[in-house]
């Protein structure tokens, strides 16, 4: 086997050698197989029955079992994205998903997107990438300087070169959380892109600006205050809420509820940068609350010392956990 950086692959076939089984079980365009690429980490490939996974050598067992398991399961039926959800629900997965997590926690992740690679730089960012992969709602917490939004529209882009999604969807809060926007001068767009701008500097270094551009107008890329959201249903798509530390508690309901099939939702933000009226209790340290036993909703708490920007911006996060509200008021 090989180090805990590097991966491994591991061959088999599939038996009883049916087409129509085949078929089912890949699904529509390989939908199948790249849903399970994405909820279990590794990278599937096959010629006919015989198959190839590529991935991290804690995973490789536990993938090779669903795999087997869902071909299995195509024996029978028609498989639907439900019935992918159930078994990949079941204790049998979940417990090697978690064993296989714990075994991996050392080492880095890399994304790949076609202008670049993204390699993690410390363990909260590795395990972030990872739960990424692995659930279907996760939020990343913590100080400014992290990588939370940059690494969550990383795996968007690189999900959907690979066709795991259909779309991607970058939110937040607009204007301190309260999206009033008739204020500002120019059209919706100029009124909005200014609070949006992180995520569009993001995506402009994976994709380019042209790309990104040719992907907006064609709706693959949709870039929208956080209210335009009410009343959608999001399916095959990879969401992104920003700064969710501004949303209200049904805000993040809200937004919670719109994801469909076959989609995922990033929820980044930094509790201690909260802009709502202090009366007022944020949705992200609400949703801490309510969602922490809920399966497939993963957590990663960044550290100051996860801070991958210039070294002073460290030092200057610190500065401010440290220092006594009282002496800033």
């Amino acid at each position: 086997m090989s180090n805990s950086n590097q991966l491994d692959s591991i061959l088999f076939d599939l038996a009883p050698e049916s087409n129509e089984q085949l078929q089912n079980f890949c699904g529509w365009h390989n939908q199948h197989l790249s849903d399970l690429e994405l909820k279990l980490g590794v990278e599937i490939n096959h010629l006919g029955f015989k198959f190839k996974i590529t991935g991290h050598p804690s995973r490789l067992v536990i993938a090779e079992r669903a795999v087997r398991a869902w071909y299995a399961e195509a024996e029978h039926k028609t498989l639907l994205p439900e019935d992918l959800h159930l078994l990949l629900s079941s204790t049998d997965i979940q417990q090697g998903l978690v064993q296989a997590s714990a075994g991996g926690g050392e080492g880095f992740e890399i994304i790949r997107v076609k202008r670049k690679q993204i390699k993690t730089r410390n363990p909260n960012q590795t395990q972030y990438v990872r739960a990424m992969k692995n659930n279907e709602v996760n939020f990343g917490i913590g100080p400014a300087g992290t990588g939370k939004t940059y690494l969550a529209v990383a795996s968007a882009v690189a999900a959907l070169e690979a066709d795991q999604v259909r779309r991607i969807i970058l939110t937040r809060p607009a204007v301190e959380a309260g999206e009033k926007l008739g204020f500002l001068p120019g059209d919706l767009t100029q009124k909005v892109d200014p609070y949006l701008r992180p995520l569009y500097d993001a995506l402009f270094d994976m994709l380019g600006f042209e790309a990104v551009e040719r992907m907006i107008e064609k709706n693959v890329i949709e870039i929208a205050p956080l209210a335009f959201m009410r009343g959608r249903t999001l399916n095959e798509a990879f969401i992104i809420l920003d700064e969710a530390q501004n949303t209200t508690i049904e805000q993040m309901k809200m937004l919670l509820t719109r994801m469909g099939f076959n989609s995922r939702v990033a929820i980044t933000g930094d509790i201690t940068q909260c802009d709502l009226p202090k009366h007022q209790k944020s949705g992200l340290r609400d949703a801490i609350e309510v969602l922490a036993e809920v399966d497939e909703v993963g957590f990663t708490f960044f550290q100051v010392k996860d801070v991958v920007r210039h070294k002073l911006v460290q030092r200057i996060v610190q500065a401010y956990e440290q220092a006594a509200p009282i002496n800033r008021q």
